[in-house]
């Protein structure tokens, strides 16, 4: 698992040291303050070391390939016009930016830098010994069954302005079928996701997805986001690929969800966490927080590894708090907005 992540000089981050929980970890801020940014650091840097061995030809890690890589990774994940703009400007000159990446068992673990004028190139400070066996997974906020028909394709064969996280994604979403012993669990994940869907997703070679019924099958065109979401996560439970380990990494799950879909993303996140993966979820949603904060304290989920992470602006940048409960980040701007329009709705109605 990625045990901390130290960002120092990155985007929105003067110095900031992320201590992860093994199961649920929830990032909480106000737009612009490098929520996203944590994900897709993360996320490329694990991502890197999931297919070294298949990139690289070697069974171990060189600090050659891992330069390159990562600079590769880092660039069609953010997609800036250069490596440099990830690195925080504090003042007129050149600034260097680090990022280190602490995993458990530390073998796994790497320190890489690069400054403002780079381009395309990072300096690794420190050479993992082994590449991470898990491959990790990314959900952007929106979903991404519409566009998955020849996605693949058109990214690996033109130029586009879509992120690698989107092509990532697409390449795991039409994987086969799990098989196997696993099936039991599978079906245990998938039963509550499906009964909310109305039906099953299916693959239809190159027509795309579908979302089967009882009695006939509907285009996922024609499907509500909120179950194109769910319908994402269904299919790569269904895949194997979130099963026992691994890594998922979710922009706003509760993006076009209503709160029933979004009691039952959280609930099926939680789940992930107690079956072994590790999930990095980055919200400014109340309601999303509170019912983690919910089912954690439910007898079932109760003992789940879970930190919170709060994200705070200042005028240098932002501040990272965080602690194992939600009540230990602080006050966060667009959540107290929230209850105060709750308590000023209630007012009004009392009156």
């Amino acid at each position: 698992m990625l045990d901390r992540l130290t960002l120092a000089n990155f985007t929105a981050f003067p110095h900031a040291e992320f201590k992860f929980s093994r199961g649920l970890n929830v990032i909480v801020g106000e737009n612009g303050l490098g929520k996203t940014h944590v994900l897709k650091a993360a996320y490329s840097t694990v991502y890197m070391s999931s297919k070294g061995k298949r990139d690289s030809g070697s069974a171990n890690p060189t600090k050659a390939h891992v330069q390159t890589a990562l600079a590769k990774h880092l660039n069609a994940v953010f997609k800036p016009d250069s490596l440099g703009r990830l690195a925080r400007r504090r003042a007129p000159g050149r600034a260097r930016c680090e990022v280190s990446c602490a995993f458990a068992p530390p073998k796994y673990s790497l320190r890489f830098s690069f400054n403002t004028s780079s381009r395309s190139e990072v300096t690794v400070d420190k050479t993992p010994s082994a590449w991470i066996p898990d491959i990790p997974v990314y959900f952007p906020t929106r979903e991404l069954l519409t566009i998955f028909p020849g996605f693949v394709s058109l990214y690996e064969t033109t130029q586009t302005s879509f992120e690698q996280t989107w092509r990532d994604t697409c390449i795991l979403l039409g994987a086969p079928l799990a098989r196997g012993p696993r099936l039991k669990q599978i079906k245990a994940l998938l039963e509550p996701i499906e009964s909310a869907m109305g039906g099953k997703l299916v693959l239809e070679d190159s027509k795309g997805f579908y979302l089967k019924l009882s009695k006939s099958k509907m285009e996922v065109n024609l499907v509500a986001e909120g179950h194109r979401k769910l319908a994402m996560i269904a299919r790569l439970i269904a895949t194997g690929v979130l099963q026992k380990k691994g890594y998922l990494y979710w922009d706003e799950p509760e993006a076009n969800l209503n709160p029933n879909m979004t009691k039952l993303v959280a609930r099926t996140i939680v789940h992930l966490c107690q079956s072994g993966i590790q999930v990095t979820v980055a919200t400014h949603s109340l309601f999303l927080i509170r019912e983690f904060d919910i089912l954690l304290r439910t007898e079932e989920f109760k003992g789940t590894p879970s930190r919170f992470f709060g994200l705070h602006s200042v005028e240098d940048g932002a501040v990272l708090t965080q602690g194992n409960t939600v009540d230990e980040i602080g006050d966060i701007t667009s959540l107290q907005e929230e209850l105060a329009q709750s308590d000023r709705y209630l007012a009004q109605e009392g009156e």
